[in-house]
């Protein structure tokens, strides 16, 4: 189940020990985690988060950083994020801009990023790919999406199981590791489907492999166009990076930015492999449709003699000849017999090679 609920603690339990229940609880609020000094992170309530951004200033790097991940189907989750937390204006106009192309950019040496990522049960639908919006500063990282999405719980699965991040960037890098790996898995099982399909199609079981070529290309199409822009964003972040960055987090980004363009090059290959598929598949559907049509032509030909002569033979006018012949029908048949095999000779013979 995408984004599972986590149980309750008992009251006055350490941080360390509990998790805390999201998802239904106010302001949308999914998770919040506090890290500190490379530790596991910690989970916080809505009320808890709201007492460490007032307790604890920015510029001291040692007090860590909180994550806040929220559900924007929640009616109040933009006005509690922009009462407590103060994004950039950047975030807002993300979330209300129209274009979900990937990016990340600074903004006031704040970073904002629009991450395109797929469903949590993704099927090889166009309609399962979805936004997550990112903002990050040193004190806080905030995550918001609409629909359970795939990378983002790994991120997730990851703190639960102990991981530590020393900075929000190592968060945002550890994500967009994350967003790689499901993107290189969505490579290989569309590899997979498109070695099937080519199979069947060497073996001329056409089927349904036409509209199944078709969908699997238009979900790729849409996360290559939705992803190209990412690798380019990156790189321009790290020629003008914030001036709080580390440089091992620039590292980090800049190995992302690399993974990344190695996943939009696969991409585009079997794109490309697989417009050549439905060109064989058309290609095929041509020729059966030629064979039919010349078919159908070859019946008509070889119909045409006895049509006609039959047409003429049944008008009930006088003068018809052979009539009164004993041997007339024979005469008959023999001449359409003749017309017949003519039409037939004349037909295949355009079918031979020259």
């Amino acid at each position: 189940m995408a984004e599972p609920a986590q149980l309750a603690a008992a009251p006055g339990a350490p941080l360390s020990n509990r998790t805390l229940q999201y998802g239904s609880g106010p302001s949308g609020l999914i998770c919040a985690y506090l890290f500190a000094n490379e530790r596991p992170g910690q989970a916080l309530s809505l009320e808890e988060a709201v007492h460490w951004l007032a307790a604890n200033p920015p510029g001291d790097p040692a007090l860590g950083f909180i994550w806040l991940h929220f559900n924007l189907t929640d009616a109040a989750a933009q006005g509690w994020i922009r009462q407590y937390l103060a994004p950039p204006p950047e975030f807002f106009e993300a979330l209300r801009d129209g274009s979900r192309s990937t990016r990340i950019e600074d903004a006031a040496d704040q970073l904002v990023a629009v991450i395109n990522d797929v469903a949590y049960e993704f099927s090889f639908e166009p309609s399962e790919i979805a936004t997550l919006w990112l903002t990050a500063n040193p004190r806080v990282a905030l995550s918001a999406r609409s629909h359970p999405l795939r990378s983002i719980d790994r991120l997730r699965q990851a703190v639960r199981e102990g991981c530590g991040f020393a900075s929000s960037v190592a968060l945002l890098n550890h994500l967009l590791h994350d967003q790689g790996d499901v993107l290189v898995r969505i490579v290989r099982d569309a590899t997979l489907q498109v070695d099937v399909i080519e199979d069947s199609l060497q073996l001329g079981q056409l089927q349904r492999k036409r509209a199944d070529l078709g969908k699997l290309r238009r979900v790729l199409v849409r996360l290559q166009r939705l992803l190209a822009p990412e690798p380019g964003s990156l790189f321009r972040l790290l020629r003008q990076p914030p001036p709080w960055m580390a440089a091992a987090d620039l590292d980090e980004l800049r190995q992302a930015t690399e993974e990344f363009s190695l996943v939009l090059r696969d991409l585009a290959a079997l794109q490309e492999r697989i417009k050549l598929l439905q060109e064989e598949v058309a290609a095929q559907v041509g020729e059966q449709t030629n064979r039919s049509v010349f078919t159908l032509t070859v019946v008509t030909v070889l119909a045409l003699p006895i049509n006609i002569i039959a047409g003429l033979l049944g008008m009930n006018v006088g003068g018809i000849p052979l009539a009164q012949e004993p041997h007339g029908f024979w005469v008959i048949v023999a001449i359409v017999a003749s017309f017949t095999v003519v039409a037939g000779w004349l037909a295949f013979r355009r079918r031979e090679p020259h």
